[in-house]
């Protein structure tokens, strides 16, 4: 019996696909399909896949084609599987010739011609429209966005508004956008914007790029209070619109999967989460004249991100302290009160702290290093530190393309609600950060 394996994503199966499969499977007597993954793909960068992989198992299986289906995972399972299986022949389309060459040495490498006119990506497109987004705020990270927004597609970045004409005219002219300097054309010419303001401006702003029929993608924090994230949230489902918070953090592949490990119980029941963050601006001239800049403004959603998602939205009380200098927030510390667990942040801006995320559990603890926010690699530990594993997730530049594509997702589902962080963790955040401004919050 002749073996051939090939692999493939295999969205949107079509007969381009199908071709190839029946191509493959002439060449032996027996085909392995290896589908890949969504953690594989993302890892290497492939952020358009519009199924998941059970969907597009599926559709290959129901293709009749297939003697086994596999699961790629992780680079260099290709030698793996070969070996494993006993193929003959590895086999894959003519646009990755010479690529495969080395697996030469384990069996035979065929290249096969693909079908002309058809792709996954051109059904993309044609089933969903770009979607056109224009830029409010050009200051950091509006630039980086943009930048990460180049390895989306489905989405174009053609325009950008800020107060600033000086710095609205650099901006554009740097990334070769339209500088707009009525923000109702903006939105009027717009189908989604990116909000980077101040925190105090982020309500106005989403409030009128939603009535002006435009999704919104909004720097975080969203909300300095809990009333103003349940209006906005109302407004954007009266009008049919995402409204989605970029926490990049959530959508890396490190930390995807290292709630999924904790909630598998693997650690036992978590009894506290210790969180921190920091950082040193280039200049702090300019920051400290800002009393909406600052540590709690900064990083208060990011800080209490692991907090609210492995704890819950149901804590009994959140107790704030607050250093000030000259009433610029360098530091702030938060202990959420649960019933049977406690959460504890730290947050600074012009103070350095570790910036590392420990989660303490009954059997074991997860240990996250500094920059935590960034996760690529995590370390999971017992009282036996013989027992640790670590894990290691891969993901590309600086993650603003995960929270991109997921924004475009939610546009072309429908879906009216951010799945990986729901309207009620928003509120509790926001409410969190409200209450740092009220006199319960001991300010040092």
């Amino acid at each position: 019996m002749v073996k051939v394996i090939t692999y493939g994503t295999y969205d949107l199966l079509h007969y381009g696909h199908i071709a190839l499969l029946k191509r493959a499977k002439a060449l032996g007597d027996y085909l392995i399909v290896g589908v890949t993954s969504d953690a594989f793909d993302r890892s290497r960068g492939k952020l358009n896949v519009s199924q998941s992989v059970v969907e597009r198992v599926e559709a290959v299986k129901a293709t009749g084609i297939a003697d086994k289906i596999i699961i790629e995972e992780y680079e260099g399972q290709k030698i793996d599987d070969i070996q494993k299986y006993g193929a003959d022949i590895f086999t894959v389309g003519s646009d990755w010739k010479g690529q495969f060459d080395y697996l030469n040495q384990y069996c035979k490498v065929v290249y096969l011609p693909r079908t002309e006119g058809i792709s996954s990506t051109k059904l993309r497109t044609d089933e969903n429209p770009i979607i056109h987004i224009g830029v409010i705020g050009t200051s950091d990270p509006s630039g980086r966005f943009l930048e990460e927004s180049l390895y989306v597609s489905g989405i174009q970045a053609f325009g950008a508004f800020d107060c600033k004409q000086d710095r609205l005219n650099q901006f554009c002219q740097q990334y070769q956008l339209r500088p707009y300097n009525n923000l109702d054309q903006l939105l009027h010419d717009s189908n989604a914007v990116f909000i980077n303001t101040p925190i105090n401006q982020h309500y106005d702003l989403i409030c009128r790029s939603l009535r002006a029929d435009c999704h919104v993608l909004c720097n975080t924090p969203m909300f300095l209070s809990g009333q103003e994230c349940q209006r906005a949230f109302a407004l954007a489902e009266e009008k049919n619109k995402v409204l989605f918070e970029g926490i990049k953090t959530l959508y890396f592949p490190a930390f995807e999967h290292l709630l999924l490990l904790v909630r598998s119980g693997l650690i036992g029941t978590v009894k506290n989460v210790d969180v921190s963050c920091s950082q040193i601006p280039d200049s702090m001239d300019t920051i400290i004249h800002n009393p909406f800049e600052g540590s709690i403004y900064d990083w208060g959603t990011t800080a209490l991100l692991p907090i609210i998602k492995i704890l819950g939205d149901d804590f009994q009380s959140c107790k704030l302290y607050d250093f000030e200098k000259n009433q610029f927030n360098y530091l702030a510390c938060g202990i959420v009160r649960y019933r049977s667990a406690l959460g504890a942040f730290k947050a600074g801006k012009g103070i350095k702290t570790e910036g590392s995320l420990i989660i303490t559990g009954e059997k074991g603890y997860i240990y996250v290093p500094a920059p935590w926010w960034r996760t690529d690699y995590f370390e999971v530990r017992y009282e036996d530190l013989r027992a640790t594993k670590k894990y290691f997730y891969k993901y590309e530049g600086e993650g603003f393309r995960y929270e991109i594509l997921e924004f475009i997702k939610m546009i072309h589902s429908g879906m009216l609600d951010n799945y990986k962080i729901t309207k009620k963790e928003i509120l509790k955040i926001s409410q969190i950060l409200e209450q740092f401004s009220q006199p319960s919050t001991e300010h040092l």
